[in-house]
């Protein structure tokens, strides 16, 4: 999400800041492992520092998640992008779009910051090749102008990686 579009969101309902806020402090009693939440005094916008998994093509290496919520959070699913550098996945585009159907189609209100992380780490540990997808360069040229993620109509078709 742009800057511009970032000052120009909608403030939380009084459900998505109950919400947010009994995350953030199960996330300080029990955060998942291998991630880290940059405290900040913005409940709308976390950035979430990953670590990549011992024994995967990640091993050793860090990155990082933003994780912007919408109005009507938990119903709608928050946006999550990786900030530069975004790692070398082949669901992951270069401008930091993941390609993840829990964060688009398959979203539930059921699902938390944890298990979003859980799931893009275990996205990450599955890779067998540190590449880009195939269709970066037009998805990317495609998504000048901080266009959302949100906005796409994705095609989930390899659970392989």
């Amino acid at each position: 999400m742009s800057s511009s579009s970032a000052s120009s969101r909608k403030a939380l309902s009084k459900i998505a800041c109950n919400r947010l806020q009994k995350e953030l402090v199960d996330w300080q009693v029990n955060p998942p492992s291998g991630f880290k939440h940059k405290v900040t005094d913005n409940l709308q916008r976390w950035v979430i520092e990953v670590n990549g998994a011992a024994g995967t093509l990640y091993t050793n290496e860090t990155y990082q998640l933003q994780v912007d919520f919408p109005e009507h959070y938990p119903m709608e699913a928050p946006q999550v992008i990786f900030l530069q550098p975004a790692p070398l996945h082949p669901h992951i585009y270069s401008n930091g779009h993941i390609c993840l159907d829990i964060l688009y189609d398959s979203w539930s209100p059921a699902m938390t910051v944890s298990s979003i992380c859980i799931s893009i780490l275990s996205m990450l540990s599955s890779a067998t090749v540190k590449q880009c997808p195939e269709d970066n360069d037009r998805y990317v040229k495609n998504c000048r102008n901080g266009r959302s993620p949100k906005q796409t109509r994705w095609w989930f078709h390899d659970d392989k990686v």
